[in-house]
């Protein structure tokens, strides 16, 4: 795997993960929908996956709400042009949408939701 492909990969488990958990969504909850074991979903959220298929892209995009073309685009699949021109936001480009952040503070904007969301008292 190329090294620019292991990045897209990542950034693509790293979008999965952010999505699921900000929707407050389980693994079941997202892979049931989606047609996929909940191992999978993890192992595309680690990365693990090198080549995942467009037709899980579609499902999991139509699942969380996200952008199917972000998805294809962080798998390293060429999107045409045109079928970018109403693309739907992904959830944390939506909720970011009138702040300019480089990839690595979006990241650690991530990393904070998700400390937030493990700190939180027990119900």
């Amino acid at each position: 795997m190329g090294n620019n492909q292991k990045t897209n990969m990542s950034g693509l488990g790293t979008e999965l993960k952010a999505t699921r958990t900000l929707r407050g969504l389980s693994l079941a909850a997202v892979a049931e929908p989606a047609k996929i074991s909940t191992a999978y979903l993890q192992k595309l959220e680690g990365a693990m996956v090198q080549n995942p298929s467009p037709r899980v892209l579609m499902r999991l995009a139509e699942v969380l709400d996200t952008s199917y073309e972000r998805l294809m685009e962080l798998a390293d699949y060429t999107m045409p042009q045109s079928s970018t021109k109403d693309v739907k936001p992904t959830f944390l480009e939506a909720a970011l949408k009138n702040e300019e952040l480089s990839d690595e503070e979006q990241r650690a904007v991530i990393a904070f939701i998700f400390y937030l969301k493990g700190n939180r008292p027990e119900k």
